[in-house]
């Protein structure tokens, strides 16, 4: 048998370079010798297991999904929603995201052509990406990014184009955005409210994403799973904006919502000529996401006003939890304005731990102080990675109580 020669020189190997190498490379999961290896969600939570330290780190709640959604979970299971789900997903649930989306943003959706479910976001951002990337393409990113983009992106051939957003307050250098995008730009992937900075989007640069989108004819890939936590102001989703619709891709998920990470059922919106190539894609991944839940999260994306309002409040208090708790150990983090997450500059703690970046300090307060964090560099390529070594991510996704220990025993430990 022939070895499949073309494309480039896988780094194990010095053969051609195989697509899970590249998927593996475009992810960070690659070593300097080509060799796989874990996660930083996988060491931190390993690292959080061995030291019985609260981890801080991976983002999932240590709190139940809403009782009415896990028990509508129930009954349909007993109803008998235990075959194959339509492609597309069940009609109940996409009538429940149009309905959502009218309600929260005024868009009209279709549901039978501008909506599909799938595995999660996860799988909505991968079916989205491959349903058009092609060899040669650039995609712009901004970091620090979901590991994701650049695991899929590299897998389809395309080339990731980084623009960084700017710490201490994590925005882009307007003419940076501009630059980035070239006649081989097809696609720019946008995450709002964001991971792992917990930043917003502005109106100014959503307006600029779009015009440069226009400009350079490329898709706009928008990852709103944290859609429902933004802490000041309306969530605003680019494809709202004039002119940005029929070019973008939005997708969200109950994961983050409705605190059932594991339960993955996400869905995609766009116009129908975009649904289409995603949906061709979806097909031959998952098929469909569990039909049981997805009737459980079709109640659930139903909930009254009253359900998000409590839920932001609720998140507000973690935050703040965390945010006067990080302060109090002498360190000064942005305010999140949305997510689940906090960044926070900890070189001023150098000293004190006797180490030089933040993935050590992290490695130590879990050793020391009972916490585990993601350093924000983990999320960053080689380009800008130095921009981000002093800087830690951590999650208040977690009971009060939980928060309130962890803060308290960090403090404890300077």
């Amino acid at each position: 048998m022939t070895a499949h020669t073309s494309g480039s020189q896988s780094p194990t190997t010095g053969s051609a370079e195989t697509p899970w190498q590249r998927m593996a490379a475009g992810g960070g999961l690659l070593d300097a010798s080509g060799q796989l290896r874990s996660t930083v969600f996988e060491e931190m939570t390993a690292l959080a297991q061995r030291t019985g330290a609260v981890n801080l780190g991976q983002g999932f709640p240590d709190f139940p999904a809403p009782e009415r959604m896990v028990d509508a979970a129930s009954e349909a299971l007993a109803a008998g929603h235990n075959q194959y789900a339509p492609i597309k997903g069940i009609p109940a649930l996409r009538t429940a995201i149009a309905e959502h989306q009218r309600h929260f943003y005024a868009q009209e959706l279709d549901t039978e052509s501008q909506i599909i479910v799938s595995a999660g976001a996860t799988e909505g951002l991968t079916a989205s990406l491959l349903s058009f990337l092609e060899p040669g393409d650039e995609v712009v990113v901004f970091e620090p990014h979901y590991d994701l983009y650049g695991a899929v992106v590299r897998f389809a051939g395309a080339t990731a184009v980084p623009v960084p957003l700017l710490p201490p307050a994590f925005t882009p250098d307007p003419d940076d955005v501009r630059a980035a995008f070239s006649p081989r730009t097809r696609a720019v992937i946008l995450n709002d409210p964001h991971n792992p900075t917990g930043t917003v989007a502005s109106r100014e640069f959503l307006t600029q994403l779009v015009e440069l989108a226009a400009e350079f004819d490329a898709v706009i890939v928008t990852d709103e799973v944290y859609e429902h936590l933004r802490f000041n102001g309306q969530h605003i989703p680019i494809a709202t904006l004039p002119g940005a619709f029929e070019r973008t891709l939005t997708v969200s998920s109950a994961g983050k919502t409705f605190s059932a990470t594991g339960w993955r059922v996400g869905w995609v919106s766009g116009p129908e000529h975009l649904i289409r190539g995603v949906t061709a894609v979806k097909s031959y991944m998952s098929h469909s996401a569990a039909a049981p839940l997805q009737h459980a999260v079709a109640e659930a994306v139903g909930f009254p006003p009253e359900f998000y309002e409590h839920l932001l409040d609720n998140y507000r208090a973690r935050r703040d939890v965390l945010i006067n708790g990080l302060r109090e150990a002498g360190l000064n983090p942005p305010e999140p304005q949305g997510t689940f997450f906090a960044v926070t500059d900890v070189s001023d703690l150098y000293p004190l731990a006797g180490v030089s970046n933040a993935r050590e300090l992290g490695e130590h307060w879990a050793e020391n102080a009972g916490v585990v964090g993601i350093p924000v560099s983990a999320f960053v390529g080689e380009a800008n990675r130095d921009l981000y070594t002093d800087w830690l991510r951590l999650a208040f996704c977690k009971r009060t109580d939980v928060l309130r220990k962890a803060m308290a025993d960090l403090t404890l430990s300077l």
